[in-house]
């Protein structure tokens, strides 16, 4: 069986939003773009289909129209090596997008994404509990994550 492909229902932005996360993410690259014929309902030669990977994972975007949204229950996780890699995803998620708490935002086409330093394992579910609860009301103050700070938090500074 192959891995299963997230397919992204857009009302009729799916082609800009697959070439604006291949442009962001590395590993990433558009395969297809199948658009509307003239013989069916929508606007001839607009995308209808976009299948595209993010980070070697396959992805397809579709131009289903208005009828459905993105809600927070679906998300993707980005795991940031460093404070650097973390802005550097969350500056170009939330422009023209929407902060939200804890690493979570949405993009410009209102898609979720959480933002997670590679070490949140470790403060979040590390030895200490003490530690890992401070940096877990750390977290819950943050909207972009601090990993100096929430390191801060778990060492007790």
């Amino acid at each position: 069986m192959k891995a299963p492909t997230a397919c992204l229902w857009f009302d009729t932005q799916a082609e800009e939003a697959a070439e604006f996360y291949v442009a962001l993410f590395d590993d990433s690259r558009i395969h297809n773009v199948s658009r509307y014929p003239e013989e069916v309902p929508g606007t001839p030669g607009k995308a209808l289909v976009v299948d595209f990977e993010i980070g070697g994972r396959p992805f397809n975007a579709l131009n289903g129209g208005p009828q459905f949204t993105f809600t927070e229950a679906v998300s993707f996780i980005i795991e940031c090596a460093d404070q650097a890699e973390l802005d550097k995803y969350w500056d170009a998620l939330t422009a023209d997008g929407e902060e939200s708490m804890c690493g979570w935002l949405k993009d410009k086409y209102g898609l979720s994404w959480q933002l997670v330093p590679s070490v949140m394992g470790s403060l979040l579910g590390g030895p200490d509990p003490e530690a890992s609860g401070r940096a877990m009301q750390a977290m819950l103050g943050m909207k972009r994550l601090d990993i100096a700070g929430l390191q801060a938090a778990y060492d007790g500074v």
